[in-house]
C-alpha cells in the first residue's frame, strides 16, 4: 500500500448538527451543495485526512486510504488479530491444511449476508480466488496471495477448498478481500478497468464488511454506513465519514472546536500542539511504513520490453549503491519528521521484529565515500560541478516529488542538495499521486520520492521487485504493476519462489533476509526513513478505540477494522468516566439523542500501497 508518509492513515469531521450546517472551516477542501448531511438521529465518526482514495475499485485502487474502505466493505478468510497480528477467524471459522499440501479448506461461518440482504457464501470466496488467479488486471493488487494456488472450488455453500501446487505460508493470511459475485459476475476484464465501484445514496455499495459507501465526493468526502448484516454484528457507530483537509493546521483546529473527532497523520508540530489539549487524546504509534528515493533501474514490460524514457545512467547499481551515502538519512528524520522517526535501512521495518533485516554493511552517511565510489565508477566532475560518465554524459536526473504530501516537498529539496554535495544534479518536479502513479507505470521518470505502508507478513512488499510485476500490456496500453523501480534480477526472483512455498519460519527468514541484503546492495531503492504514526481524537464523543497491535499500535488505518467494530460513542451517563487527556470542554456541550452525540459532517484520507493502473503518500 503507499503511503503518503499500509496502509498510512486517516482524518475526521463531526459536531454538532447545527454547528456544521453554519460553519465551512477554511483549509478543508469546499464541498458544493453534494456535500454530506447525515441525520442528527444518526452517530457519525468524522475522521480527518489530508489525501484522497485514488479508486474505490479494489483491484485499481492502491493507496492506504483506498485500502482502509476496501477493509471496511469487503471481509477476508482470515484477520490480523488486534493484539499482535495473529492470524485470527474472518469470515472462515477454521481452516486446514491437507496431510499432502495439495489444499487448504475453509469452513465458512452459515447465515452470513451481504449488506443488500443476498447470501454471503463459499462460492461468493471461490468466484473471488478464481477472478484473481485467471485475471491480469485483478492480480495487480492481489497476484501476491494466490502464487501457490490452481484453483478455488466450494463444494457446498459453506465450504471453500483452495487447490494448491506447493506448500505455501501465504495461503492462510489475509490478504485477499471477498467480493460479491451477484454484483461483480457482470463487470468483465474489460469493464472492470474503468469501473468506478462508488456507492451513492440510491445505490450504496454491496458489502460484507462492518460498513458500505453510501456517498464520494472526489477530493472532498467519503460517507460510510455501518452494515446491519455484518456477521459480527452493527457497528455501534452508524456513519463513519473521511473529510478532506487540505494541510494539518486546519484538521488540528477542526479538531480543537469539535468540528471533527480524529485526525491522522499530523506532522510532528500539528501532532504536538494537540497534546495536553481538553478532551483531546494523542497517540504516536510505533512505525510501520518507510519513505525511500526511488531510481528507475530500466524501465520494461514483464516480458522484458523496454518502455519509457528513464536516464540509462540510472542502470548502475555501483551509482545507486554510492548515493546511498551521499543522503544524511538521520537529519532528514531530524528537519522533516522533528526526530519522531528512525533512520530506515530494509523494507521491513523495526516494528516487524521477525522480519526486520539490519544490513550487513550500512551504508551511513558518508559523502566521501560517496565520491569516492563515484570517482571509482568512472564519474569524474565536470567544469560546472556535475560528474559525467566516461562517454560526457551528465548525472543530471529528473527527480519528482509529491504535491499532496508536505513532508514530500521537504524530503526533495534535502536530496536535492545532499546529490549535488557529490556532483549529482536532482531537478526537481512536484506531481500528483495520480499522475505519479502513470508516469511511473509508463517509466517516464529518472527518480522519486515516495513511501510504502508495510504488512506484517513480507510477502507483499518482496513481490513488488520481481521481474513479473513490471509493468504490462494489455489492449495495447500499458498498464502499471506493482513495481515502480523495474527492477529485475533473475537471482531475487529465485529465492522469491522458495520463500512463497518455505513453511518452516526460520527457514523463510533466512530466505527472506537475504533477498532484503539484496535490494539493499543494489539500491533500486535508497529507503530514507521509517517514521512515527501520529494520531488525536476526541475522546469526549468515543470511546473503546483499539490499537493494533495493542500496545502502540495505531487507531485507524490498521490491518483490519478493530476501532471501527468495538468504537462507541460517549454518552451523557459515561462522559465524566471517557478516557479524555484532560478535564473540562472546549466547546458548548452536544446535545445527546436517544444516548447518541448529534454530530455531522464528513471526511477522508489517503496514503499508498502501490499497484496502480494507468489512471495515487504510502503505498499498501
Amino acid at each position: 500500500m503507499r503511503t503518503v508518509s499500509r496502509r498510512a492513515r486517516i482524518v475526521s469531521i463531526t459536531g454538532a448538527a447545527s454547528v456544521l450546517a453554519a460553519v465551512l472551516l477554511p483549509g478543508v477542501a469546499q464541498a458544493d451543495s453534494a456535500s454530506p448531511s447525515p441525520s442528527a438521529a444518526r452517530s457519525v465518526f468524522t475522521i480527518g485526512v489530508l489525501q484522497d482514495m485514488d479508486s474505490a475499485n479494489p483491484f485499481t485502487g492502491i493507496t492506504s486510504a483506498a485500502y482502509e474502505v476496501f477493509q471496511m466493505e469487503y471481509p477476508t478468510l482470515v484477520e490480523y488479530g488486534a493484539k499482535d497480528f495473529a492470524p485470527v477467524p474472518g469470515i472462515a471459522d477454521s481452516w486446514s491444511e491437507s496431510a499432502d499440501h495439495s489444499s487448504w479448506t475453509f469452513k465458512i461461518h452459515p447465515g452470513l449476508k451481504w449488506s443488500d440482504g443476498q447470501p454471503m457464501t463459499a462460492k461468493d470466496v471461490a468466484y473471488t480466488y478464481n477472478r484473481i488467479i485467471n485475471g491480469k488486471y485483478e492480480q495487480t493488487n492481489f497476484g501476491s496471495y494466490v502464487t501457490a494456488i490452481t484453483k478455488a472450488e466450494a463444494p457446498d455453500d459453506l465450504t471453500v477448498i483452495l487447490h494448491t501446487k506447493t506448500p505455501s505460508p501465504i495461503v492462510p493470511h489475509p490478504g485477499v478481500y471477498i467480493i460479491p459475485e451477484h454484483i461483480w459476475k457482470s463487470i468483465d476484464e474489460k469493464a472492470v478497468v474503468s469501473f468506478k465501484n462508488e456507492g451513492t445514496p440510491d445505490a450504496p455499495s454491496v458489502a460484507g464488511g462492518p460498513y458500505y459507501m453510501i456517498e464520494r465526493k472526489v477530493g472532498q468526502f467519503i460517507r460510510m454506513q455501518a452494515n446491519p448484516n455484518f456477521w459480527r454484528g452493527k457497528p455501534a457507530v452508524d456513519e463513519i465519514d473521511f473529510r478532506l483537509f487540505k494541510n494539518g493546521d486546519a484538521m488540528a483546529e477542526a479538531l480543537k472546536k469539535g468540528e471533527i473527532d480524529f485526525a491522522e497523520g499530523l506532522e510532528t508540530n500539528v501532532y504536538n500542539s494537540l497534546k495536553n489539549q481538553p478532551n483531546i487524546t494523542t497517540l504516536a504509534s510505533a512505525p510501520a511504513s518507510f519513505d525511500e528515493l526511488a531510481f528507475n533501474t530500466g524501465a520494461a514490460l514483464d516480458d522484458g520490453t523496454a518502455i519509457g524514457d528513464g536516464n540509462p545512467l540510472l542502470k548502475d547499481k555501483n551509482l545507486r549503491a554510492a548515493l546511498s551515502y551521499a543522503i544524511d538519512k538521520q537529519a532528514m528524520v531530524d528537519k522533516i519528521l522533528g526526530g519522531d522517526g528512525i533512520p530506515a535501512d530494509t523494507i521491513m521495518p523495526p516494528r516487524y521484529t521477525q522480519w526486520h533485516v539490519t544490513p550487513t554493511t550500512p551504508m551511513t552517511y558518508d559523502p566521501a565515500k560517496a565520491k569516492e565510489l563515484l570517482d571509482a565508477a568512472g564519474y569524474k566532475v565536470g567544469a560546472d560541478g556535475i560528474r559525467t560518465d566516461a562517454k560526457g554524459n551528465r548525472l543530471s536526473f529528473r527527480l519528482l516529488g509529491r504535491t499532496d504530501s508536505s513532508t514530500s516537498q521537504k524530503a526533495v529539496q534535502f536530496i536535492k542538495g545532499y546529490l549535488a554535495a557529490v556532483g549529482v544534479e536532482a531537478n526537481i518536479k512536484m506531481v500528483g499521486e495520480d499522475n505519479l502513479t502513470e508516469i511511473i507505470g509508463q517509466g517516464n521518470y529518472d527518480m522519486f520520492e515516495w513511501g510504502w505502508g508495510v504488512e506484517p507478513d513480507p510477502n507483499y512488499m518482496l513481490n513488488v521487485f520481481t521481474c513479473a510485476n513490471r509493468s504490462y500490456k494489455q489492449d495495447g496500453a500499458i498498464l502499471a504493476n506493482v513495481s515502480d523501480s523495474f527492477y529485475c534480477n533473475p537471482a531475487y526472483d529465485a529465492l522469491n519462489a522458495k520463500q512463497q512455498v518455505e513453511t518452516d519460519v526460520a527457514k523463510r527468514q533466512a530466505i527472506t533476509a537475504e533477498m532484503m541484503q539484496m535490494l539493499y546492495n543494489d539500491a533500486p531503492y535508497i529507503i530514507t526513513y521509517y517514521y512515527d504514526g501520529h494520531e488525536a481524537y476526541r475522546s469526549d464523543r468515543f470511546t473503546n478505540l483499539v490499537n493494533q497491535p495493542d500496545k502502540d499500535g495505531p487507531l485507524t488505518f490498521q490491518w483490519g477494522t478493530w476501532t471501527y467494530e468495538q468504537m462507541k460513542p460517549v454518552t451523557a451517563a459515561d462522559a465524566g468516566a471517557s478516557n479524555n487527556s484532560s478535564g473540562g470542554s472546549s466547546i458548548p456541550w452536544l446535545p445527546i439523542l436517544g444516548g447518541l452525540i448529534v454530530a455531522g459532517g464528513a471526511g477522508f484520507l489517503l496514503a499508498r500501497r502501490r499497484p496502480a493502473n494507468a489512471a495515487s503518500d504510502d503505498r499498501e
